[in-house]
């Protein structure tokens, strides 16, 4: 993490110049960016994000021991105000449900991204996909088809011939098995966990 991040976290933002309050705004910007655009697929909506939860940064961050605990923090307030978003936006409703484990996949940005983000997604991604083999079948085909293939929770329960509220329960199972898993080996929490 860069000393821009660590900057904001030590100092206060009022008190710093307008030049470094600006550098400090676009290092957090690259930091979001792609976790942000991932979600909500929309240029516009994801910088409408960033501000917000870069307001919500500054205005309420805590003291930290490690820089391991800021970046979790960062990352928890940006995934949350994003979530917040989709359920404020009619148009983005249906996306709701990758809030779970696969919110991480940070490397989907055209913005550039730190080496250290991009090797750490990488491994991640590498987790999941060992993970996918871990679950049973039925959950793993239910991960295989919304994730990768982009499916709706309608056209999975027709092509397996389950009903919709079945294929939402086992995709949340599944989610949350690979959720304890990231946990696990990355010390990755969910929100409802709050870090």
């Amino acid at each position: 993490m860069s000393n821009m991040i660590r900057l904001l976290a030590t100092a206060d933002f009022r008190e710093i110049s307008e030049d470094l309050q600006e550098e400090i705004y676009y290092e957090y910007y690259d930091f979001a960016y792609g976790m942000i655009l991932y979600i909500v697929k929309d240029h516009a909506a994801t910088e409408d994000i960033i501000q917000e939860s870069f307001i919500k940064v500054i205005k309420n961050k805590p003291v930290f021991e490690n820089e391991g605990k800021l970046r979790a923090w960062l990352k928890v307030v940006t995934k949350n105000t994003t979530i917040n978003y989709l359920r404020k936006n009619k148009n983005y409703r249906n996306q709701l449900d990758v809030e779970g484990v696969f919110m991480y996949k940070e490397e989907i940005s055209k913005s550039p991204i730190s080496v250290e983000n991009t090797v750490e997604t990488k491994l991640i991604e590498e987790s999941i996909m060992d993970y996918l083999q871990q679950l049973k079948p039925e959950y793993s085909v239910l991960i295989e088809y919304r994730w990768k293939q982009g499916l709706s929770y309608k056209e999975i329960s027709n092509m397996l011939d389950l009903s919709e509220d079945v294929v939402k329960q086992r995709l949340f199972r599944a989610r949350e098995s690979i959720k304890k898993m990231l946990f696990k080996e990355w010390g990755i929490k969910d929100e409802k966990r709050k870090i």
